[in-house]
């Protein structure tokens, strides 16, 4: 794309327009697969949404360049939602009647607002490691799919990974563990559960809400300096991450003691502390950095290398950027699967539903597809959304991410029960009614 074609995107965006990047149109045709593309590339939240933008369209143009999904073409259009999610219900407003063969709001608001909508439009919602945590039970959320993790996994294996550090889960007994959280529906999501573990394990745990966008934390930080806690965990995103790291240096506060959700856990968080966020760790969604995949090597090679790349070739491979093509990958996988049931031709997004609750991505089919150490298996059902609850930890050495721990599986002994005792909370106050098994056939 010519300089001029770019800029003039970029100024559609910075609007709140849509802008597409589509390989044909910005309109599905009828021969089309059509994938709305909800971003962020302006705003607070802009260094965090980009990458993760150009890792999905970059891998929705790497699907074109190998053909399409079964020699269907792929189209997409991008709208710009600003993080905000009045902002995410008019792009969605504006796109579902385009043929959307999915939504992946990549916003907890915009999906506790989609959610509403998606059962009536009759189109699935990929949240990938975000979005609500009781979700993951099909019977209730038919239309939501958390794959690979929600927050109360990751919160819950967090709690594993501390409890190992310290000899185990009685050890913990006694500890204090602050949760720092983006005072918003994504940063609430893992109180539940932190809540039952403090319960069952002794440790006290404070909450520290931190006002969008996060830029001042002087006064949660001072809180951190009086209680001194034994570990603190971060929910943020965007420049949240880097200004509680840079009050972690300048309080005092061990950086290996800090440890991040998945989204305070990328190369934007950590590269303006530079040396001062060393010994910080994250949990990871499955993947971390992934710079010698080769998923990550074909789409240099098929994409970035004929000058076809969204975003810098100097990022894919990032965490973020990974992160986005993920999320495209289990988009696209979900039509393919529904292809095998309904015909290789376009799929609806009421097909393409049943797809994401059919995905059985083994290990063979992901080393097929070139995700071979980036990712576990993820296999669905109709009670099941997640697919995967497994995660590792990463910590920055001053330069990258390193993986620090082996995978963690998170305690379905005591997820599940809280996941459907919230979806029948939910069920009750919107008047559904849960799935028969016979719903599950079709």
């Amino acid at each position: 794309m010519k300089l001029k074609s770019l800029a003039l995107a970029a100024a559609l965006m910075a609007a709140g327009l849509t802008s597409s990047l589509t390989t044909t149109s910005a309109y599905a045709q009828a021969k089309e697969q059509f994938f709305p593309v909800l971003v962020y590339r302006t705003g607070a939240y802009a260094p965090n949404g980009v990458p993760f933008a150009n890792g999905y369209v970059d891998y929705l143009k790497y699907v074109n360049a190998k053909g399409g999904i079964n020699g269907v073409k792929v189209s997409y259009e991008e709208c710009e939602t600003g993080y905000a999610t009045d902002k995410g219900v008019e792009c969605y407003e504006r796109l579902k009647g385009k043929g959307a063969t999915v939504f992946q709001p990549l916003s907890t608001g915009i999906t506790f607002a989609l959610t509403e909508k998606a059962p009536n439009d009759k189109i699935p919602l990929i949240t990938a490691g975000y979005g609500r945590s009781e979700s993951q039970d099909g019977g209730v959320f038919k239309w939501n799919f958390p794959l690979m993790g929600t927050y109360w996994i990751a919160a819950d294996v967090l709690t594993q990974h501390i409890a190992k550090k310290e000899g185990g889960l009685d050890k913990l007994k006694g500890k204090k563990i602050t949760l720092i959280y983006h005072d918003s529906p994504y940063g609430k999501e893992p109180i539940p559960l932190l809540q039952e573990r403090a319960k069952l394990h002794g440790f006290e745990l404070n909450t520290l809400p931190v006002t969008h966008p996060g830029v001042e934390q002087k006064s949660t930080w001072l809180q951190i300096r009086q209680s001194r806690p034994d570990y603190v965990l971060l929910w943020g995103w965007g420049v949240m991450n880097s200004v509680a790291l840079k009050e972690a240096v300048a309080t005092g506060y061990p950086r290996e003691k800090m440890y991040g959700v998945w989204w305070a856990g990328a190369e934007p968080d950590v590269k303006d502390v530079g040396d001062g966020a060393k010994g910080y760790n994250a949990v990871t969604m499955q993947h971390g950095a992934e710079p010698n995949a080769t998923i990550v090597k074909d789409i240099i090679k098929l994409v970035h290398d004929k000058g076809q790349g969204t975003g810098p070739k100097d990022e894919v491979g990032q965490v973020l950027y990974v992160r986005g093509m993920i999320s495209a990958m289990m988009g696209v996988e979900g039509v393919k699967r529904a292809q095998e049931k309904y015909g290789k031709k376009v799929m609806t997004g009421e097909q393409v539903r049943w797809g994401l609750e059919n995905l059985a991505l083994d290990q063979k089919k992901l080393d097929g597809l070139g995700f071979a150490g980036v990712m576990r298996p993820v296999s669905t059902s109709c009670f099941d959304h997640v697919g995967a609850n497994w995660a590792r930890v990463h910590t920055w050495d001053g330069a990258k991410w390193n993986f620090t721990s082996d995978w963690l599986q998170a305690d379905e002994q005591i997820i599940k029960p809280m996941a459907r005792a919230a979806a029948d909370k939910y069920a009750g106050e919107k008047k559904l009614t849960r799935r028969d098994p016979s719903d599950c056939q079709g």
